[in-house]
């Protein structure tokens, strides 16, 4: 046996720390000596705390600790826990850098509105990007925000981003940025002329430039440019629905055939439900799961089980955003977002609400 001096001193955790993991349930010592109340640990428990210790260091939360030392026999449950606080991690470094940004522009606003950050993607990325979130764009008009694509650049590539509040769709582009992480909203008519001068660059130049300043975006391919005003308003904050998204990882990822599945939704007499959302009826299908684990469209008296409503329009549009071939679907309960993503580039992926049965 260990006492906790010893195996604070061969884990790299203080004795504090210990006593904390110890009252959370996450490092519970072997015995602990009725009389005085010490705690003492076994050879078998040095691991662990070892990996307790290093996920502490990189800032991973107490839940995260928790279930990486549950799964820690099982490798690849490990890295995804890995994986997603790593991006998490990044997400917060690029939200740094925007703020940075901003106090900049608070600093020195001269400087600031000279400053234009430059771009060189691949065209055929560029489009498909712009296809992979383009049908969630909103078209309210008292929402002008959501009538528009975010733009936002990265030290390496820039992220594209459109909500409507019902669905939300993000693909990433890498490419060479020359200044600084920048954010800019483009309006719904902006990003499809965009898209139509993509198209006339296939055949010519593989190549798409972006410049980017506070008040416009320009578009060159095979120098022809468009050029676009930036919407004066700010961005709802998307990356909470992604941190909750990738925290855990979903209770089913399923892969499915995008024309079967489609096949499946469009059918003549296939199960629908009608569900009403500020006076208008909406067609509502019903996900499952088969016996074997597939995806199973089910009907309105199917038995109890897993089962996410999810709008019928919404989830075809996804489908097409996302390609053909295969696509996996997450599922994880009736009050979870249902998330749609390309097997081999987790960059793209689109997330519906579900609708409540």
């Amino acid at each position: 046996m260990r006492s906790i001096g010893e195996l604070a001193r061969a884990s790299g955790l203080t004795v504090s720390a210990l006593r904390f993991y110890d009252r959370s349930g996450v490092l519970v010592p072997a015995l602990v000596d009725p009389a005085t109340g010490y705690r003492w640990y076994t050879d078998d428990q040095v691991a662990p705390a070892r990996l307790v210790a290093g996920l502490r260091r990189v800032g991973m939360p107490l839940a995260g600790i928790a279930e990486a030392l549950r799964h820690r026999h099982r490798p690849a449950a490990v890295h995804r826990l890995l994986d997603a606080h790593l991006r998490r991690l990044e997400d917060g470094l690029a939200d740094a850098r925007r703020e940075l940004s901003r106090i900049r522009a608070l600093i020195d606003p001269e400087e600031t509105t000279m400053t234009t950050t430059r771009l060189v993607l691949r065209r055929a990325d560029l489009a498909a990007a712009v296809d992979a979130v383009r049908f969630a764009v909103g078209t309210d008009p008292e929402l002008p925000v959501l009538s528009a694509v975010l733009l936002e650049v990265e030290p390496d590539g820039v992220r594209l981003v459109a909500t409507d509040r019902h669905r939300l769709a993000v693909a990433r582009v890498g490419g060479k940025v020359d200044g600084r992480p920048v954010r800019a909203l483009l309006p719904a008519d902006a990003v499809d002329a965009l898209r139509a001068l993509l198209d006339t660059g296939a055949g010519i130049t593989p190549e798409a430039y972006l410049t980017v300043a506070p008040d416009r975006v320009e578009v060159s391919v095979a120098g022809r440019p468009v050029t676009a005003a930036v919407l004066p308003y700010d961005f709802p904050d998307y990356r909470r629905l992604l941190h909750g998204q990738v925290a855990d990882a979903p209770a089913h990822r399923i892969p499915v055939d995008v024309g079967a599945l489609r096949r499946a939704l469009t059918a003549e007499g296939a199960p629908v439900l009608l569900r009403e959302y500020a006076g208008v009826d909406h067609e509502v299908v019903v996900l499952g799961l088969d016996d074997r684990g597939g995806l199973r469209v089910l009907g309105p008296d199917a038995p109890d089980g897993l089962r996410v409503g999810v709008n019928r329009e919404y989830l075809l549009d996804a489908l097409d955003a996302g390609g053909r071939g295969q696509l996996v679907l997450e599922l994880d309960g009736p009050i979870a977002p249902l998330a749609v993503r390309r097997p081999d580039d987790e960059d793209v992926f689109s997330i519906l609400m579900p609708v409540r049965l």
